[in-house]
């Protein structure tokens, strides 16, 4: 059984100061983190930091993460289309991933398909935001969980999970319980009309709304 992760308790302050876990990120390290959905395992969207979230999940390289990222503008030259830019403008922050272009290799392999794309996302999380302003860039993110079980909601399960996968050198910042929630919605815009690969939080009677041949999709 590997040592409990250093802990940031935001639950009990918080006020509490993140620069312990940022500056884990910045040594290429990971941390557990609350997300508007989950709590998310996290590292720089490096080679180096992504092998350590493979690692600790025992992750298939084919398995992608996602990035969180501060602002649409932070990923601007990934590709952005008219409905990638509307569905951004209505729904972020908040619980929709966008599936992007990447063709110029901005993201590395585990994040970038072989296909050229990314899973990126602006978080409604406060915690989220305080991360990246101190970051100052994007962060991975993939939910905090053994193989096959659900997504850990309170710091005690993120806890017991790293418990249960051996993980070492991880920082957990601890803001309790989550609410109960479904996960993110995930559109692919890199096609046209734009795909819903999985209906979340974010109801594609919603997505529709903006996107109308989004309508068609819904079951």
């Amino acid at each position: 059984m590997s040592e409990a992760p250093v802990r940031v308790d935001l639950h009990s302050d918080p006020e509490a100061d993140l620069d312990l876990a940022v500056a884990h990120v910045q040594a290429e390290g990971v941390i557990a983190y609350p997300t508007e959905t989950v709590y998310g395992f996290g590292s720089l969207p490096t080679t180096a930091g992504i092998a350590c979230i493979q690692a600790l999940k025992r992750r298939r390289s084919e398995k992608l993460l996602i990035v969180l990222t501060p602002t649409a503008e932070e990923v601007i030259e990934l590709v952005w289309n008219d409905e990638a830019h509307a569905l951004a403008s209505v729904f972020w922050p908040g619980a929709l991933t966008l599936v992007l272009g990447d063709p110029r290799g901005i993201f590395p392999s585990g994040i970038r398909s072989e296909a050229g794309k990314v899973a990126v996302r602006v978080s409604s999380n406060p915690i989220v935001h305080r991360i990246l302003k101190k970051l100052g860039g994007p962060l991975t993110s993939t939910s905090v969980n053994c193989p096959g079980e659900p997504p850990a909601r309170s710091g005690s399960e993120v806890v017991e999970v790293i418990s249960r996968l051996n993980g070492d050198n991880v920082v957990l910042i601890d803001t309790g319980t989550l609410p109960v929630s479904e996960p993110s919605t995930i559109v692919d815009c890199t096609v046209k009309p734009p795909e819903v690969l999985r209906e979340g939080r974010v109801q594609i009677k919603k997505l529709s709304e903006v996107i109308p041949e989004l309508h068609e999709q819904a079951i």
